[in-house]
């Protein structure tokens, strides 16, 4: 068992997605080995977006900074700073920098292992790993 894990933010090495897109792994199997979830931040600069994509696991997404279009399943909405989504498991989904400045998102997985299946071409990858791209 663990005593827990503190991370500073400013250390956390990003993580290029192309496209200028920056992911930064704040808790997950790589910082702690008992944390049974994954969460981070990701950064958007303008006009940037992720592709639509499924997980294999449920994922709470929160904007903290700028303007995003969001799609979910058949729902698409502008959120802006500290709206909230839930995204189940295997629902198709993105999000969208539609504003001037950068977007930045804190996500939460509700899994330790988690992937992501591009809907474009079904590929499933591991997330972050070399082939996690925007």
């Amino acid at each position: 068992m663990t005593n827990g894990t503190i991370v500073r933010y400013e250390a956390i090495a990003p993580f290029a997605r192309g496209d200028g897109v920056e992911t930064r792994l704040m808790v997950g199997r790589a910082t702690d080995p008992e944390a049974p979830f994954t969460t981070g931040t990701t950064v958007f600069p303008a006009g940037s977006a992720a592709p639509l994509h499924t997980h294999n696991c449920a994922e709470q997404v929160t904007i903290l900074a700028g303007q995003a279009e969001a799609r979910i399943g058949d729902q698409v909405m502008q959120l802006g700073p500290m709206d909230t989504t839930y995204v189940p498991a295997e629902v198709p989904h993105y999000f969208r920098n539609t504003g001037a400045g950068t977007l930045t998102i804190l996500w939460i997985y509700g899994a330790r292992e988690v992937t992501r299946t591009f809907v474009e071409t079904g590929e499933t990858v591991a997330h972050m790993s070399p082939r996690d791209q925007v």
